[in-house]
C-alpha cells in the first residue's frame, strides 16, 4: 500500500496560501518566473491604460490598479499562476454602474469608481467568509458566453469613436453605432489611419508573434510615430501628462444613499468577475498543478480589490487572457506576478512621463483586439446544434444587452437560466422502461424498442427529486401512462434511483396517488430507493401503506417478485377452474 506523503495545510498555510508553494520554491524556477513577470508587465502597462477608458476614468488610474491587487493575491490567493488586474466584462459594469450616479470626466465620478472597488472587495470577504464559493454556479457556461460576446459588441462600439477620433454617444449599442455612422465623415485622416493601423497591428501580431506583448510594442511604436510625425497638431488625442510617483490613500465615499445604489452592481460584478476569475484559475490548474479552492478565492479578491480602490484604482478580477500570457511566458508560482508588480511600480515612479503622448486612438485598438480575442462565435454555432434552448438563452442575453443594456443583459441570463432550472427540477421527465434481452439492465423503451416490457406490469421511472413543484407532474404522468398501458397494468414498480430528495408535500402527495391507485385494484412497489428517501417515507406513512415487503434493492428483484406472485395468482385460479371455478385472465407475462 503506498502512503500519500501530502500533509493537510497548516493554519498559517490555510491563512495565507502562498507558503504552501513557497516553502517548495525550485531554483530552476527563479528564471522563467522573472521573464514571465516581464511579460505580464510588459501586457498589464499598456492595458491599464486602456481599460481605463472603459471604466471611464483617467489613464493614471489603470496603473494605480495593478500593484495592489498582484501583491495581495500573490499572498492569499490558490492558483500558483492566475493573474488579477482590469478586465474588460467588469469594467463596463463598473462605467455604467458609477455612470448613472455621477458624471464620467469628474472627480466625484473616479472617487466613486474606487469606492465601487472597495465595496466589490468587500463583497467578495462576505462571501468568502460565509463560504460561498457555489455562487458561480448560477451562470451558466452558455450565459457566461452569451453575456461576453454581447460585451464584446457593446464595448467594441463604445470605442469606435476613440478610435477614429470621432464624437461618441450615449445609449444602448444601436444608437452608438447609428451615431457613429452618422458622424463617420467628421473622421479626420489621422486619427483614422492612428487607429486602424493599430488595430492591424495588435491583430497580426496576435497571430504572427503571440509570445511578443502585443500591447506594449503597438502603444510604443503609435507613441514615437505620433511624435515624429506631429499627429498631435493633426487632431489625434493623446494621453497628456501623467502624475509621477505614488499614488496617495483615496478615502471612499460614505454616502450610504450612494453605496445602496452602488450595491447591485457591485453585487453582479462580484458575480460575473469570480465565475470568470474561477474559470481562470481551473484552467491555470490544469496546466500548473496545484488545488484551487473556491471560497479561498472570492477572500483573496476581496484584499486586492479593496486595496486597489484605497490607492485610487479600480475593480480587478482574475483574467483569463493575462494568465494565459503569464502561462505562455513560462510562468511556475505567483513569483511571476510579484515581479510584475515590481516593475510596474517602478513603471509608476520614474516612467509615466514616457506614456504622455501615447494616443487615444491606440489605446481604443488595443481594447478593441482584446474583445476581438475574447469572442467565440465558433461556440454559438456549436451550441445551437447541441442545445437550441440553450443558444436561444445565450440570443436573448446578447439582444438583451444590445438593447437594454448590460446589467439588464445578464440579469436576464441569469433569470432565464434559474427559471429554466426551475422548470426542468419540477418536470422530470418520467420514463416507462424495459427489460434489454439478455441483461438484468432497464432502459427507456421510447430510446430502447428492443427492450421488454411485461404485460399487466409497469415498471416506471420517476425522472427526479420529488418535492412540492414536482410530484404533481409526476403523478400526471404516471396516471397518464397507465391509462394509455395496453393491456392494463395490474401493478407499477417505481424506479426511484433518480430520486435523492423527497419534502412533505411529495410524501403526502405521493401517499395519496399510491391510495387512489389501489383502489384502482392496481398494487405499488419500488426498487433503488435511497436509505435516506426511505427514512421519510416511512415517517410519512408509504411504507405502511405500500408493505415493507414491496422495496426492492434493484429492478430485477421487483420484476421476479411480481412474476411470483402471478404465477402464484394463476396457480390459485387454476385451481380454483379445477373445482368448477369459470374466472379467466389472459395476456400473462412469459415465465
Amino acid at each position: 500500500m503506498i502512503l500519500s506523503s501530502a500533509r493537510p495545510p497548516s493554519i498559517a498555510q490555510r491563512l495565507l496560501p502562498v507558503l504552501s508553494w513557497l516553502s517548495g520554491y525550485r531554483r530552476d524556477w527563479l528564471l522563467p518566473d522573472v521573464l514571465a513577470g516581464l511579460a505580464v508587465w510588459a501586457v498589464m502597462v499598456p492595458e491599464g491604460m486602456a481599460y481605463a477608458g472603459i471604466v471611464g476614468v483617467p489613464p493614471i488610474m489603470g496603473l494605480y490598479t495593478i500593484v495592489p491587487p498582484l501583491i495581495a493575491y500573490a499572498l492569499l490567493g490558490t492558483s500558483r499562476l492566475l493573474v488579477v488586474g482590469p478586465d474588460t466584462a467588469t469594467g463596463l459594469i463598473s462605467a455604467l454602474t458609477v455612470g448613472s450616479l455621477a458624471v464620467q470626466g469628474t472627480a466625484e465620478f473616479n472617487t466613486l469608481t474606487s469606492t465601487l472597488a472597495i465595496l466589490i472587495g468587500a463583497f467578495f470577504l462576505l462571501f468568502g467568509v460565509l463560504r460561498m464559493g457555489w455562487v458561480a454556479a448560477f451562470i451558466p457556461t452558455p450565459v457566461m458566453r452569451g453575456f461576453i460576446e454581447g460585451l464584446v459588441c457593446v464595448t467594441i462600439i463604445g470605442q469606435v469613436p476613440h478610435l477614429l477620433g470621432i464624437a461618441g454617444a450615449t445609449g444602448n449599442f444601436f444608437t452608438k453605432l447609428w451615431f457613429a455612422l452618422q458622424h463617420l465623415p467628421d473622421a479626420a485622416l489621422a486619427p483614422v489611419l492612428t487607429g486602424s493601423l493599430s488595430l492591424l497591428a495588435m491583430l497580426a501580431l496576435r497571430d504572427l508573434a503571440p509570445r511578443v506583448p502585443a500591447a506594449l510594442v503597438v502603444a510604443a511604436a503609435a507613441t514615437i510615430l505620433v511624435g515624429l510625425l506631429g499627429g498631435a497638431a493633426a487632431g489625434v488625442s493623446v494621453v497628456g501628462d501623467l502624475p509621477s510617483g505614488l499614488p496617495h490613500v483615496v478615502l471612499p465615499s460614505l454616502d450610504l444613499v450612494k453605496l445602496k445604489d452602488l450595491a447591485p452592481g457591485a453585487l453582479a460584478i462580484v458575480l460575473v468577475g469570480y465565475a470568470e476569475a474561477l474559470a481562470g484559475a481551473k484552467a491555470a490548474a490544469m496546466q500548473g498543478g496545484g488545488d484551487i479552492d473556491p471560497n479561498q478565492e472570492l477572500i483573496a479578491h476581496g484584499p486586492a480589490n479593496i486595496l486597489s480602490g484605497l490607492f485610487g484604482g479600480f475593480l480587478v478580477v482574475g483574467s483569463l487572457s493575462k494568465t494565459s500570457v503569464a502561462m505562455a511566458a513560462g510562468a511556475r508560482t505567483q513569483l511571476a506576478n510579484l515581479v510584475a508588480a515590481v516593475f510596474c511600480f517602478f513603471t509608476l515612479v520614474l516612467l509615466t512621463p514616457l506614456f504622455r503622448g501615447m494616443p487615444h486612438p491606440a489605446l481604443a485598438a488595443i481594447v478593441i483586439a482584446a474583445m476581438l480575442h475574447l469572442s467565440k462565435p465558433g461556440y454559438l454555432r456549436d451550441l445551437l446544434a447541441r442545445s437550441p434552448w440553450e443558444f436561444a438563452i445565450a440570443a436573448m442575453v446578447i439582444a438583451g444587452e444590445l438593447t437594454l443594456g448590460v446589467l439588464h443583459g445578464i440579469v436576464l441570463g441569469v433569470a432565464l437560466s434559474l427559471l429554466m432550472l426551475i422548470y426542468r427540477t419540477s418536470h422530470p421527465q418520467g420514463a416507462v422502461l424495459g427489460q434489454l434481452p439478455g441483461t438484468e439492465a432497464y432502459r427507456d423503451i421510447r430510446r430502447h424498442p428492443e427492450a421488454l416490457t411485461f404485460p399487466g406490469l409497469l415498471i416506471w421511472r420517476a425522472g427526479g427529486d420529488l418535492f412540492f413543484a414536482s410530484v404533481g407532474h409526476l403523478d400526471e404522468g404516471l396516471k397518464a401512462t397507465l391509462a394509455a398501458t395496453r393491456p392494463p397494468a395490474r401493478h407499477v414498480l417505481l424506479d426511484a434511483d433518480s430520486v435523492n430528495f423527497v419534502d412533505t408535500s411529495g410524501c403526502d402527495a405521493l401517499r395519496n396517488s399510491i391510495e387512489q391507485l389501489q383502489n384502482q385494484g392496481i398494487t405499488f412497489a419500488f426498487a433503488r430507493l435511497r436509505d435516506e428517501v426511505r427514512d421519510r417515507m416511512r415517517r410519512a406513512g408509504i411504507e405502511a401503506v405500500v408493505g415493507s415487503a414491496n422495496f426492492y434493492e434493484r429492478v430485477t428483484d421487483g420484476v421476479r417478485a411480481w412474476q411470483r406472485q402471478e404465477a402464484a395468482l394463476l396457480l390459485r385460479e387454476r385451481a380454483g377452474d379445477s373445482d368448477g371455478g369459470s374466472t379467466r385472465h389472459e395476456d400473462r407475462p412469459a415465465q
